[in-house]
């Protein structure tokens, strides 16, 4: 545990390091462990695309989306039956170094404003990726309806990162000496919805 989280955030010498399993870990604990918050899922994906593309790849695109899919639908399907079955106790939890009941309530405000279109559009935003499944079984979803959102939005989330990084590497010669500003702009970009989420609270405030 103390390796994974000292390479937490060199990414390429994590996927290097753990191979597949360690992808699919951090994937599945993203959507289905509340604690999993903080790692980094998008950036994760896409650095596992740009080492799935070119001559001799340590990765292979064929294996990384169908295995990496299944995590993130199961990792979703946990997180579902966290919240159904603990329900409102989650949001009496105390707040912990792993726990933040701030990310479970802006969830359940993302979901109030999309609602079951949430199970999908919260695959692409971080933090709320991980609590929006709670939320859904706080709610008591029904389980059919989310799992056809759940199959729906992993695969997309997964198969869209993923293959963006292949194309970065296919088309953009040397793109694997700019590895880490490619991180910087995905978690970037991954981040303005939120960004945007705060400024119209702050708004909303003041007004």
């Amino acid at each position: 545990m103390f390796e994974i989280f000292s390479k937490l955030y060199e990414i390429e010498a994590l996927i290097l390091w753990g191979g597949y399993a360690i992808l699919a870990f951090i994937i599945f604990a993203e959507t289905g462990l509340l604690a999993g918050f903080f790692l980094p899922g998008d950036s994760l994906l896409v650095t596992a695309g740009l080492m799935a593309s070119g001559a001799n790849a340590p990765l292979n695109a064929e294996i990384l989306i169908p295995l990496l899919s299944a995590a993130a639908i199961a990792g979703d399907s946990v997180g579902y039956a966290f919240g159904f079955y603990l329900g409102p106790r989650l949001f009496k939890k105390e707040d912990s170094l792993f726990f933040h009941k701030k990310h479970l309530v802006s969830a359940q405000q993302f979901y109030e404003k999309h609602g079951v279109k949430t199970i999908v559009l919260a695959r692409f935003i971080p933090i709320v990726r991980t609590f929006a499944p709670t939320v859904a079984g706080v709610g008591k979803m029904q389980y059919r309806t989310f799992l056809i959102y759940n199959v729906v939005g992993g695969i997309g989330w997964v198969a869209g990162m993923t293959l963006l990084g292949y194309f970065l590497g296919q088309c953009v010669p040397n793109i694997h000496r700019h590895l880490l500003w490619v991180v910087a702009v995905i978690i970037f970009l991954s981040f303005i919805p939120l960004l945007n989420g705060w400024r119209n609270n702050r708004r909303g405030a003041r007004r």
